[in-house]
């Protein structure tokens, strides 16, 4: 399995050919490059390393586009984008805006709807009348996903656990939190995965209406219930992608279960997320397939319409 920090992602073994959805064309105009283990291409390289090599160089200055794994170490990322006009994924975003202090950061920058969030630097900044929200709220640590180092704080007495926990934390070198304004979402909150032009959305419900839903805690998928909350959030989601460039994560939405008509409220952006809710490992290996596919499409089209 591959694993990063945060998440789960899929099994080695399976290898994806932009080939397999017909592109032939495409295969004997583009020169593409691949670091994405399950992702076949004309030229095929591993990075292991802490910066290119200059094999890595020459290979990313010779293709017409580059395709790179999740996660993507930053230096491969930005030597791609330096040596080749063509990247995917885009992850301008993810290194720029790091940890939910900086998806904060970035929620704020766009002007999109998001819970009230005051993020702090370390626990030495942190005080009761800098944090201005009253119990019960969301107390999280920048760096951890599927529900990880995520609280609810009803009290002072869970303050200073999760206080505690940031200190500990920082002991290490993860530095930064966020508390949050707490939202009543009924126990579900609304999963957009974006994979090129592709969104794809679903709920994680909890059955007793408890305050995590994600898949990993016990919460369950469901594609059916509230199809317009889901058609605002794709379409909040589509203008926020369009700013910004974001073209494969999953974003977490939340509405407010006590408005009649809430708001798609932005809550957590995954660059690496988990496949189940999409209907397992090989279900988002054509997904991604089919997006890499129509993202070398639009980039033939492109190159077309500027030599006429």
């Amino acid at each position: 399995i591959i694993l990063n920090s945060n998440h789960l992602l899929f099994p080695f073994g399976t290898t994806i050919s932009y080939r397999c959805a017909g592109n032939r064309q495409l295969e004997a105009d583009m020169n593409i490059l691949s670091y994405h283990l399950c992702i076949e291409a004309d030229q095929n390289r591993i990075f292991s390393g802490i910066t290119p090599s200059s094999e890595d160089i020459l290979a990313l200055q010779s293709s017409d586009a580059v395709i790179l794994p999740q996660p993507c170490k930053e230096s491969l990322y930005r030597a791609a984008c330096l040596h080749c006009s063509h990247v995917f994924p885009n992850y301008d975003v993810f290194f720029e805006y790091q940890g939910k202090t900086g998806q904060n950061r970035l929620f704020q920058e766009i002007d999109v709807p998001h819970p009230q969030t005051v993020s702090f630097s370390d626990v030495n900044q942190f005080s009761v009348d800098a944090c201005h929200l009253d119990f019960p709220f969301v107390f999280k640590l920048s760096w951890g996903g599927e529900g990880r180092n995520v609280f609810l704080v009803k009290s002072e007495k869970d303050l200073a656990l999760c206080l505690e926990k940031a200190r500990e934390s920082e002991k290490s070198g993860g530095k930064g939190f966020i508390v949050q304004e707490y939202i009543d979402t009924g126990g579900r909150s609304l999963r957009v995965v974006v994979i090129h032009d592709r969104f794809i959305s679903y709920w994680r419900q909890v059955a007793d209406g408890g305050f995590y839903t994600n898949l990993a805690k016990g919460a369950v998928p469901d594609h059916q219930s509230a199809p317009e909350l889901q058609e605002k959030a794709v379409c909040a989601l589509r203008d926020f992608c369009h700013k910004t460039g974001i073209n494969l994560a999953g974003f977490d939405f939340l509405f407010d279960a006590k408005n009649q008509d809430p708001a798609a409220l932005f809550l957590e952006i995954n660059f690496c997320f988990r496949c189940k809710g999409l209907g397992g490992v090989g279900e988002y290996h054509k997904l991604l397939e089919q997006g890499i596919s129509e993202w070398l499409k639009d980039i033939r089209a492109a190159s077309q319409d500027e030599n006429l």
